[in-house]
């Protein structure tokens, strides 16, 4: 008997060995949560001026926050079209709004699907075709309403069916992403699904729970929020971005109900109507400053009202993770398309080269590799994003992406050539609030843009800015002889940067060369 018995208990410890082994190879699993326009402003973990974000704030505690993630092309599509290619805007094709990604290109959950990967996105698309890449795809239509959105996902065929929903998108999106989870993947396998928000992007429809959160409250005006833009070129102040003329009626809740059904519009009006009804008694006799101060009020809490229900999502999200002992296991990564303008320089929107947005928030929990509560000054960016699930997966990523794998610098061990400056390049002109075509070049410490077209002609137009003594952004220095080196330089490293990522001189992406990168610095 003692004979039998030994060689079973070690046939016992191999089988635990073994299984041992292959927990601890077992390849992570990725949540990637994305919303659209949410700025750092509005994430306590970066500014608890305004709100409390407790959920979102979890994934800063218990792992690394961000605190210069610059964007390629501060918009919504292009942000989109750059994470899925790991390309910037004039190789991947999508340079704007209102143009259609082309799926047939190489994307990372392409790659990760190839190598054993679940895929699935939940949410808002933006990119108008069909998403390609993915076992299991729930898209918001378009850019998707704040209320009973329609959607689209794969039918009994495969080919792509619009459903209808009702309720609030935000609520929507959580529900259909946690039912995948629990109910559609493969748990043998591992996953990478992308939960992506509409909110908090324009108009800003607060869920019913939230209409009224805030009314008691004055939210603190930013520094700039008075900006005449007289220390910049003619470009920052022809834009038709303020709040000051350029919020609708429909933006302010003075009107319109989007795709309410009649029960939601009962509920809205009660808590619209009163406050409207004080405001349009008053409005005459308001000075201009008033009805600006008014306005910003309507809209920032607004905003803060759709961000609130997004963490709660998120924590929704945390917590199955939790309960289904995968949290250990997967990485989690917040982020957003780009930065967002809650008032500062009197302006609502994006496209800027500015800092506001130019950086956008990313927070990143992994279990067993990121030190928790810890804080990165790198220059990052969403260029970064693919390779890093790449790398995380253990796939190998391909030499044409531009960007490089976060990992290093997740695990405390940031890499010698890593970038020391960034490109940036926005082409939407003519288009939406009249922000002119421009690129430019930044290392943190300064930034040098090039403003080249207006209203569908060439301009010139250069500026400059120290970060470190004008850290608002209000006065240009191009041209000031005590900046001559330091704006030299600059020039220097832009044109270096266009030659690296190979920029068309002409501004014509589909004459790019399709090269592979250089060895970014």
């Amino acid at each position: 008997m003692q004979r039998l018995i030994f060689p079973t208990t070690a046939l016992v410890m191999l089988m635990c060995i073994t299984s041992w082994s292959r927990a601890a190879e077992q390849r992570p699993n990725i949540v990637f949560i994305f919303t659209d326009d949410h700025c750092e402003q509005a994430l306590s973990a970066y500014d608890p001026s305004r709100i409390t974000t407790p959920n979102l704030d979890r994934i800063a505690n218990e792992g690394m926050r961000f605190d210069r993630c610059y964007v390629t092309n501060s918009i919504c599509g292009p942000s989109r079209a750059v994470i899925q290619t790991g390309k910037y805007s004039h190789l991947n094709g999508f340079i704007r709004n209102g143009n259609r990604f082309n799926g047939d290109q190489q994307t990372f959950p392409k790659l990760l699907q190839a190598e054993g990967y679940q895929t699935a996105v939940v949410g808002k698309w933006h990119l108008a075709s069909t998403p390609q890449g993915y076992d299991y795809y729930d898209v918001l239509k378009g850019q998707g309403p704040y209320y009973n959105p329609p959607m689209i996902t794969a039918g009994e065929n495969g080919e792509p069916v619009t459903r209808k929903h009702t309720g609030y998108t935000t609520e929507i999106i959580t529900d259909k992403l946690l039912g995948w989870m629990k109910e559609k993947r493969d748990p043998a396998k591992p996953f990478m699904v992308m939960y992506q928000h509409k909110a908090p992007h324009r108009n800003w429809m607060p869920a019913p729970k939230y209409l009224n959160w805030l009314d008691d409250v004055t939210l603190p005006e930013p520094e700039t929020m008075y900006d005449d833009y007289s220390g910049r070129t003619q470009s920052a102040g022809r834009q038709t971005m303020t709040m000051r003329q350029h919020l609708n009626p429909r933006d302010l809740k003075l009107q319109g109900h989007g795709t309410m059904n009649p029960e939601q519009i009962k509920v809205w009006d009660a808590a619209y109507g009163p406050k409207n009804e004080v405001f349009e008694k008053s409005k005459s006799g308001m000075s201009e400053k008033e009805i600006l101060q008014w306005k910003y009020q309507r809209y920032a809490k607004d905003y803060l009202r759709c961000v609130k229900s997004v963490d709660d999502g998120v924590g929704e999200v945390l917590d199955y993770l939790d309960s289904a002992g995968l949290a250990d296991n997967t990485i989690v990564i917040y982020s957003s398309d780009q930065g967002w303008y809650l008032g500062e320089h009197g302006w609502f929107d994006k496209r800027w080269m500015y800092e506001e947005s130019l950086k956008t928030p990313l927070l990143v929990r992994w279990p067993g590799h990121v030190k928790p509560g810890t804080t990165n000054d790198d220059i990052v960016s969403n260029l970064d994003f693919p390779e890093t699930f790449l790398d995380v997966a253990g796939v190998e990523i391909p030499a044409d992406m531009q960007g490089k794998s976060l990992v290093p610098i997740l695990e405390g061990q940031t890499p010698e050539d890593w970038r020391t400056s960034f490109y940036y390049q926005y082409y939407e002109n003519p288009g939406g609030h009249n922000v002119a075509r421009h690129y430019g070049v930044t290392n943190g410490q300064h930034k040098l843009i090039h403003f080249y077209a207006l209203e569908g002609k060439k301009i010139d137009d250069w500026e400059l800015f120290d970060l470190e003594e004008d850290p608002n952004e209000l006065r240009s220095v191009y041209g000031d002889p005590a900046y001559a080196e330091i704006q030299k330089y600059m020039k220097s490293e832009l044109g270096r940067l266009r030659t690296q990522y190979a920029v068309s001189p002409d501004d014509d992406p589909g004459r790019a060369k399709r090269q592979k990168p250089k060895q970014q610095k």
